[in-house]
């Protein structure tokens, strides 16, 4: 009996490709999971004619040079190593898919290097809890994203528990699992607080052996602790995060964490995933100082995970986190920005269209789908503290998008004032963007870029429908307008905040808008 996990996904998905003759690499996070991993693989494909390869810190250099030279050469089918797999020194023969685990704590640098490898590798990528910036590609289709959201048969929630830290709930914890035949883990989020923590136990809770565990170890000796652990010859493993990702043992059921304040969002989901991966219940203690105010972002996380009790609910999570925290810049390095100054809407329409004129072999859109694009410098978006529902928002988003006549606009912001009360400033911003893109449409103006000084804007496919009324208007503005060898025009104007640029803007659009018209 398999549970039936994204572990086994990959295992299906390496077999098709080794058999069918490419190499296939799995990249994981970490040297244990590395281990755990090359041994699940090796262990599956026993008796089958494809060979499996480890490359980690943990593998010693003599075997690591014939792996790499099987990689090369080809007689390696299947390698699973941390991201040294992705180091320059590594080439691959032939490689046809390639598996991250857990990919939220690869950087976007590792990620870049992994497109490079070869365009024409398949990527599949594994996680519990999927960072923003994958959620959101998903979302927009940029990629494919399937969910498991069953959990195996007798899998049963891990029972979540946040409280400020107590010695004696503590020392309950650990040894009701201790009783039950069971094992724990104690994470720490820095090293500095091992020493003290390994003290609390010995002097709490003497009962137990306990075994130390981070990732400034010797590898060796790191091997051997968890190995000792694994085979059950301690009670508590203490560790630094080092266990965060996709560690698989099945009698530790037991997890507490210190200072759960001073950790992330899916850190914390994918700790707790630790535990509760067999038939008995597990137990999830996440203490937090007991003298201290947790900042509100603390407190949100802590209270949403509480909330998400229910296996599977990785996703969910994520797309709190998307909520919390912002999507992430899709395209570059740097995470996050791009969609707050755009505003989520506009982005989602930019990323769509984009994805859609790609998959239709890069066909212009028809005259009714071109989407023009304004930047005026400021946020332009429904904050979440006017409307904080993400459901109620996106769907907002979407009314915003099928509305272009200044009726409707006005509809529309009489109804949110009426739902939600007095407009923001980000919101009245937004509807007048709207406006002005209605503007934009008629006037076949593809972008709009205003600024303190002025605006350029830029006409789809450098066409306008009434050339001698724009060069009559151009030459009636005098030294103030010019048409640039691009055929953008700009006009200077002193527009120092946000409100002159928007009504200006709105005014040059609705002067074009009219020429335009026959």
């Amino acid at each position: 009996d398999v549970g039936f996990g994204k572990t086994e996904v990959a295992l299906r998905a390496a077999f098709l490709a080794a058999m069918s003759g490419r190499q296939v690499a799995v990249v994981v996070p970490t040297t244990l999971l590395a281990r755990q991993h090359y041994k699940t693989f090796s262990e599956r494909f026993h008796g089958l004619p494809i060979n499996v390869g480890h490359a980690s810190r943990l593998v010693p250099t003599r075997d690591l040079n014939l792996t790499k030279k099987g990689i090369a050469d080809g007689s390696v089918d299947i390698v699973v190593g941390t991201h040294a797999l992705l180091g320059k020194s590594i080439q691959f023969r032939d490689l046809g898919l390639l598996i991250i685990d857990e990919e939220q704590h690869f950087g976007v640098k590792h990620k870049e290097r992994l497109k490079e490898l070869k365009s024409d590798v398949h990527v599949m990528t594994l996680s519990a809890t999927p960072i923003p910036r994958t959620l959101q590609l998903a979302l927009t289709g940029v990629r494919e994203l399937s969910l498991i959201a069953t959990p195996p048969v007798d899998r049963l929630a891990v029972r979540t528990f946040v409280s400020p830290f107590d010695p004696l709930v503590v020392r309950e914890a650990l040894l009701r699992e201790h009783y039950r035949g069971g094992q724990s883990f104690y994470v720490c989020p820095r090293l500095a607080d091992l020493a003290e923590r390994r003290e609390f136990l010995e002097s709490q809770v003497p009962e137990l052996k306990v075994a130390v565990a981070h990732g400034q170890m010797p590898p060796s000796e790191l091997e051997d602790v968890m190995n000792a652990f694994y085979e059950g010859k301690y009670n508590v493993l203490l560790s630094t995060t080092i266990v965060e990702s996709g560690l698989d043992i099945p009698t530790a059921n037991t997890l507490i964490v210190h200072r759960a304040d001073m950790f992330g969002l899916a850190q914390l989901y994918q700790l707790r995933g630790r535990v509760g991966r067999s038939k008995t219940r597990a137990y999830a203690l996440f203490t937090v100082p007991a003298n201290k105010t947790l900042t509100a972002t603390a407190e949100r996380r802590l209270k949403v995970l509480q909330s998400l009790e229910t296996l599977g609910a990785g996703f969910q999570l994520a797309s709190h986190d998307l909520d919390i925290r912002g999507a992430g810049n899709l395209l570059g390095e740097e995470q996050s920005g791009h969609v707050r100054e755009v505003g989520f809407e506009l982005y989602q329409q930019m990323l769509e269209e984009a994805v859609a004129q790609l998959k239709d072999g890069g066909a212009d859109f028809g005259d009714e789908k071109w989407s023009p694009q304004i930047n005026i410098g400021t946020p332009v978006l429904i904050p979440e503290t006017y409307v904080s529902d993400l459901q109620l928002r996106l769907q907002l988003y979407r009314r915003l998008g099928d509305v272009t006549e200044a009726e409707e606009i006005d509809a529309f912001g009489a109804e949110l004032i009426d739902r939600f009360g007095p407009l923001p400033e980000e919101v009245q911003h937004l509807l007048k963007i709207v406006y002005i893109k209605g503007l934009c449409r008629k006037a076949n103006v593809e972008k709009v870029d205003a600024g303190p000084k002025g605006i350029v804007l830029t006409f789809r496919n450098s066409e306008f429908a009434n050339p001698a009324g724009l060069v009559s208007y151009i030459a009636e503005q005098g030294v103030l307008a010019k048409i640039r060898p691009d055929q953008k025009v700009v006009l200077t104007r002193d527009w120092e905040n946000t409100d002159t640029r928007l009504k200006g803007a709105a005014a040059v659009l609705t002067k074009l808008a009219r020429l335009a018209s026959p």
